[in-house]
């Protein structure tokens, strides 16, 4: 897994690469938890370049959207296709995240 972050209208985009699965997901919420306890809660994830997502991977994005609730913050997730949309869907996590089709769109979305 690669893990890029940048900040875009007032929130942070993190594309992410790769797998995200038992070995990368502790990885992945470190980075989380490190942004959000530096003051950020508003985030756009985008999942345009993730091949592969697993229990672990949704577990971290479990957690994510329960520690930005806790701060009032807000999750958004950009091109989700694929294999990866199908774990979503099948797991019952496309009625759990707002979706968008592009980055701008999930950016757009944040209040």
């Amino acid at each position: 897994m690669d893990l890029q972050t940048r900040t875009e209208n007032n929130a942070i985009v993190i594309t992410i690469s790769g797998r995200l699965d038992t070995v990368t997901a502790p990885e992945y919420e470190k980075k989380i938890l490190e942004l959000i306890e530096g003051g950020n809660n508003r985030f756009v994830v985008d999942f345009e370049q993730l091949d592969f997502i697993s229990s672990a991977g949704l577990r971290v994005l479990l957690l994510m959207a329960k520690l930005l609730k806790e701060k009032n913050g807000q999750v958004r997730l950009a091109n989700v296709k694929g294999n990866v949309y199908s774990v979503f869907e099948m797991s019952g996590f496309t009625t759990l995240f707002k979706m968008e089709n592009s980055i701008a769109a999930a950016l757009a979305t944040l209040i």
